[in-house]
């Protein structure tokens, strides 16, 4: 890849940039199934607690281990989650200065061939 050629390099960048919007999304999915897994951690944990069903102290140690492991997951998604919309806004900035700089002309300028 060369400066000379903008076309080529364009074309690199959007494949990055859709490579890293795949990478978002799949954060996104393991955002919301975090957020379910505190949730639903911390649902057993209060119904193990209130002594409802006679869960016991499995179903506590289970929770617990649930609602830790939903927190840990949710921050290391989101934060990677922030890189990647970082490297997408970067990427697309320095596509649109790509393409700022090559010498577009508009069709209607064209002179007209007649045939």
């Amino acid at each position: 890849m060369t400066e000379d050629d903008p076309a080529g390099e364009i074309s690199d960048i959007e494949a990055r940039i859709e490579a890293l919007a795949e990478i978002a999304e799949r954060c996104r999915k393991y955002i919301l199934a975090s957020k379910i897994a505190i949730g639903g951690g911390a649902t057993l944990l209060l119904v193990t607690i209130l002594g409802f069903f006679g869960f016991g102290q499995t179903a506590a140690l289970a929770s617990i281990a649930l609602v830790l492991g939903g927190i840990v997951s949710l921050g290391s998604n989101v934060s990677t989650l922030r890189q990647t919309d970082e490297a997408i806004s970067e990427a697309e900035a320095r596509r649109s200065a790509l393409i700022g700089s090559i010498d577009l002309r508009v069709v209607a300028d064209a002179p007209l061939k007649l045939v």
